[in-house]
């Protein structure tokens, strides 16, 4: 019997984990959101609504955070990998 592939997360709990590792990353470096939001040339309430998983980023965005985070893209959706 062949083993069915593991099924990928709701959009909803991926936008939740997402946001949770945002909030790990800019929290780590001491940033505020609003700091945050300016260094991705982005709103604060954007910002906010990401780490609540209330937003379907576009991957421009992604790039942006993680840009202003300065760490690899891969580390900030690394929370949506199969193995976790």
């Amino acid at each position: 019997m062949v083993k069915a592939p593991p099924k990928a997360p709701t959009k909803e709990k991926a936008q939740v984990a997402f946001g949770a590792a945002l909030r790990a990353y800019r929290e780590e470096q001491g940033l505020t959101q609003e700091r945050l939001a300016e260094r991705a040339d982005l709103h604060t309430n954007y910002v906010s609504s990401v780490e609540r998983g209330e937003r379907n980023l576009s991957l421009h965005n992604i790039a942006k955070l993680a840009y202003a985070l300065e760490i690899d893209v891969s580390a900030l959706v690394g929370c949506l990998d199969r193995r976790h």
